[in-house]
């Protein structure tokens, strides 16, 4: 049996956790806009939103409210994320591109963890039964990998310059 005190509050910290991933990849994107980072980036934006939307149909599938609270706390600790030092008094530096793309292969290894331990549960409530959770997992494991390759690009600038 499902515990829907504690699920919907899990669900809600995801949400607030999409929140972040959106707002970061618009601003690693601002940065980034050029070639093969750029382009996975813009991609990679549009996933993140249309998994935001996936998680809001489980939530209201499952009669479930977003916490208002929750994603405007996420969307503030993504802005107080920006007060990072990354080595220079102004401006982008290659540690700031390192960290940021470090802060999304967090969010999207915790994506994908959110659709696995929903599949995990999927048997409990017929209502999960019409979510490609599995589907979702492996969309973010792909999502993941291939930042992967890009943060070791990264660090591989930043800390080599």
């Amino acid at each position: 049996m499902i515990n829907e005190r504690l699920l919907k509050i899990y669900l809600n910290d995801h949400l607030a956790g999409s929140v972040v991933g959106y707002e970061l990849v618009g601003r690693v994107l601002s940065n980034n806009q050029e070639g093969e980072l750029g382009n996975f980036l813009r991609e990679l934006k549009v996933e993140i939103e249309a998994d935001r939307d996936e998680l809001l149909s489980v939530m209201k599938a499952l009669a479930m409210r977003p916490d208002p609270a929750k994603q405007v706390g996420g969307w503030l600790a993504e802005k107080a994320g920006r007060l990072k030092l990354n080595g220079r008094l102004r401006g982008y530096s290659p540690l700031s591109r390192l960290v940021e793309l470090e802060g999304l292969c967090v969010g999207v290894e915790g994506k994908k963890e959110l659709w696995l331990a929903l599949e995990r549960i999927a048997s409990e409530d017929a209502r999960l039964a019409r979510f490609d959770l599995d589907g979702l997992a492996s969309k973010a494991q792909k999502q993941r990998d291939e930042l992967e390759r890009h943060r070791l690009r990264a660090a591989e600038v930043a800390l080599t310059a």
